[in-house]
């Protein structure tokens, strides 16, 4: 599984991209923002390396290079795979809650984001200053809106198994706070924030300044 980025729309059925439902991975031989986003579909950015990964050979060799490597600081490693950084935990909220209800939500979890979900399935990411840039942009009378009937905004998609490294370079790239860890069986696993990479790199600071 790769990285995606699903572009702008409403909260109906899944806006997974259609790798997530049985579709193959393309081969993509390097990262290169320089062609705009296809609204049609969501285009892989590391398939080489993903279709690598869970082949059989190149599943061992990745688990060999991973116990290898584990020795090292994990801002150091050359692979290091988002699931060793992101939160496994993650709030939802239906397509048809309204803002209010979503914001809500958030304060009650201590979140700023949180996965839309219609009928079961993933429709969207949405973060807390989204939400307040949509009510100030509509107004007070905005926070009654339900979800469902606003246009939500692009989010990425990744894999566990997902090179944190480019994932922050496309999140960077694309102007995203989050992105959405999918698992094997379509699933979300976890959400990898900003915060998280900050933890990350803060913590290596820390046992710099120590020695």
């Amino acid at each position: 599984m790769s990285i995606f980025v699903s572009e702008p729309g409403r909260p109906v059925g899944t806006r997974l991209p259609e790798a997530l439902r049985s579709r193959r991975v393309g081969t993509v031989t390097e990262l290169s923002e320089s062609a705009p986003i296809d609204v049609e579909h969501s285009e892989a950015t590391d398939g080489e390396f993903q279709q690598a990964a869970h082949s059989g050979a190149g599943y061992h060799a990745l688990q060999e290079y991973g116990a290898a490597a584990s020795a090292q600081p994990l801002e150091e490693r050359v692979y290091l795979p988002v699931s060793d950084i992101c939160s496994p935990a993650h709030y939802t909220v239906a397509a048809s809650a309204s803002i209010a209800e979503a914001l809500d939500t958030m304060d009650t979890h201590g979140v700023h984001h949180l996965v839309v979900l219609a009928d079961a399935n993933v429709a969207g990411l949405i973060d807390f200053r989204w939400l307040l840039s949509w009510v100030h942009e509509q107004g007070s009378e905005a926070m009654n809106q339900s979800l469902i009937h606003m246009e939500l905004p692009a989010f990425l998609t990744a894999s566990p198994e997902t090179d944190a490294h480019q994932l922050a370079r496309l999140m960077l790239a694309h102007s995203l706070s989050a992105a959405l860890v999918i698992d094997a069986a379509g699933q979300p696993s976890g959400v990898v924030t900003s915060t998280d990479y900050l933890k990350l790199y803060a913590s290596a600071g820390k046992q710099q300044g120590a020695v």
